[in-house]
């Protein structure tokens, strides 16, 4: 802080004014960055093993710890009608017994060796990760190992397991007015590719899972070759390649599966949905057809969301919040993945709010940006911003393990992680402007409107579906 503050008198003494100096130390210190981040990947090492499982080694003896981080290529985007929220149920099923370690035994164990564990489930992939002292390594294997290949799908912990996520599915869309909405305008905006089926399933699906439904998806899925195993902290790559050895490599592989095939067609006009539902406050969300993981445009299109939405300074917080008293919060929101997926904007409004005005106010910031483009400070901005989240998320172990895991398993190679920031440099103002004619097309929207509804409107059309 002290040296900040003394750069920062000395360009005021220099230079016309604080912005001119802001923008000076932006593009210096960008520059710093960018030649700084290869080095990073110094002691970085990857190994396949013999049944195709890719493990990836980030050392950092900061401290005693470890992070996994083990990323399967498996989400709702493998899944089919009849078993969609298969991928989010197993994320489940994973901590619930195995061979050798059987019900609640994998927490139990973790736990007493000083370690925690978490899972997540997308689209995309499921991610477990695994924290603990580096004097845990071989029961962490031990433990990884088992649940591998030993996965027990038994009866009466699947039960209960559905009755878990059916709650959780309550919870965070049938009782959570954005995440209904947001359901329901994804699935209206995909007619064809499987992006369209929630993570966490539909209904009649989660009641209807069977046995053999998840003994196969396990063995598809579940299999080393599909996955990529990413440790980070107080280790050393030949400790971690003589442990995967000795506990993972003799898991045999299965057939590659089945590749998703399925292209989203173009969509050749708006779409539009709207959910009647008891609510203190109507919302609104436009979904736009964006891009993959691997596409030219996604840094230039990270960059341009976060100019339209990334804090108060933003021109939709400006405009729809500030000025017009319009919304309560404006947000953007994208997840690259393997195919081309959604551009969220979306707002919270006030009860009572004009919904037909909110959407002809989003529209119109959306048009100019595509019309005008964005200003040099603009940009400068939102790569500063960009750039310093790119760089505290590798502060940590954890975020290391994230980014490098993410990183190989969308764009194919860890190393591109640490191209990031000369990416994020190279965009220019009509990169922005190109992205955004080509995301921001009304024919390739879906509009989802909430509509509130009161309490008795509310219950008559429950008992009129209760009666069907």
């Amino acid at each position: 802080m002290f040296r900040q503050s003394l750069i920062w008198t000395s360009c005021l003494a220099l230079l016309s004014g604080p912005v001119a100096c802001a923008q000076t130390q932006g593009k210096a210190v960008a520059k710093s960055h960018v030649a700084a981040a290869p080095k990073l990947a110094a002691g970085i090492e990857s190994r396949t093993l013999k049944n195709g499982l890719k493990v990836i080694v980030w050392p950092d003896h900061d401290i005693p710890s470890v992070v996994l981080y083990n990323w399967f290529r498996v989400g709702s985007r493998n899944e089919h009608p009849g078993i969609t929220g298969l991928s989010h149920f197993f994320e489940h099923m994973m901590f619930n017994g195995a061979k050798k370690y059987g019900p609640g035994e994998f927490d139990r164990v973790m736990e007493a060796n000083g370690g925690a564990n978490n899972a997540f489930t997308s689209e995309d992939v499921t991610v477990y990760m695994d924290w603990f002292p580096r004097s845990a390594l071989d029961v962490i294997f031990d433990l990884e190992a088992d649940r591998l290949q030993h996965l027990a799908i038994d009866p009466k912990v699947t039960e209960s397991e559905r009755g878990v996520v059916y709650s959780e599915r309550r919870s965070a869309i049938d009782n959570d007015n954005m995440g209904a909405l947001m359901e329901q305008v994804q699935a209206t905006a995909f007619v064809a590719h499987p992006y369209q089926f929630p993570v966490i399933g539909w209904p009649s699906d989660i009641e209807s899972w069977r046995i053999e439904d998840l003994q196969r998806y396990y063995k598809t899925y579940y299999a080393p070759n599909n996955a990529t195993l990413i440790f980070t902290g107080a280790v050393t790559p030949a400790e971690i390649f003589a442990l995967a050895e000795k506990y993972l490599e003799p898991i045999p592989s299965q057939p590659a599966p089945e590749p998703v095939r399925t292209q989203e067609p173009e969509q050749q006009g708006e779409r539009r949905i709207v959910v009647r539902k008891q609510a203190q406050a109507p919302l609104i969300q436009l979904a736009y057809h964006g891009v993959s993981g691997k596409d030219a445009d996604l840094e230039a299109l990270e960059l341009l969301l976060s100019i339209l939405a990334d804090g108060d300074s933003s021109r939709l917080h400006r405009r729809l919040v500030e000025e017009e008293r319009a919304a309560l919060r404006v947000n953007t929101h994208f997840s690259p993945g393997f195919d081309p997926s959604l551009v969220w904007v979306y707002a919270d409004l006030p009860p009572g709010a004009d919904l037909s005005r909110v959407e002809a106010l989003l529209t119109e910031e959306l048009a100019r940006v595509v019309k005008d483009g964005v200003s040099d400070a603009e940009l400068q901005k939102a790569r500063n911003i960009t750039l310093s989240q790119f760089w505290r998320s590798l502060e940590t172990n954890n975020g290391r393990g994230r980014a490098l895991g993410a990183a190989e398993t969308f764009r194919g190679d860890y190393r591109q992680l640490f191209d990031a920031p000369a990416r994020y440099e190279r965009v220019t103002r009509d990169d922005v402007r190109k992205v955004a004619a080509r995301i921001f097309n009304s024919n390739r929207r879906t509009v989802g409107w909430l509509v509130p509804i009161d309490a008795e409107d509310a219950t008559h059309d429950a008992r009129k579906e209760a009666s069907r």
